[in-house]
């Protein structure tokens, strides 16, 4: 599955983590593949089911 780079930076800047948002616009892809970069995602405390596309 990937999701949007956008939902990710917007879930942690609400959070008050700038310093991680950037960090994430810099190293990651603007589809981030959530099995690729499962270990980021974790670390940061973010579940990919969160910021899944709505099925169409």
């Amino acid at each position: 599955m990937k999701i949007d780079k956008g939902k990710v930076l917007e879930a942690l800047r609400h959070r008050g983590q700038h310093s991680r948002a950037d960090w994430v616009d810099r190293e990651l892809p603007d589809r981030i593949d959530t099995a690729q970069h499962s270990g980021i995602l974790a670390t940061l405390n973010l579940n990919p089911a969160d910021f899944a596309d709505p099925p169409s």
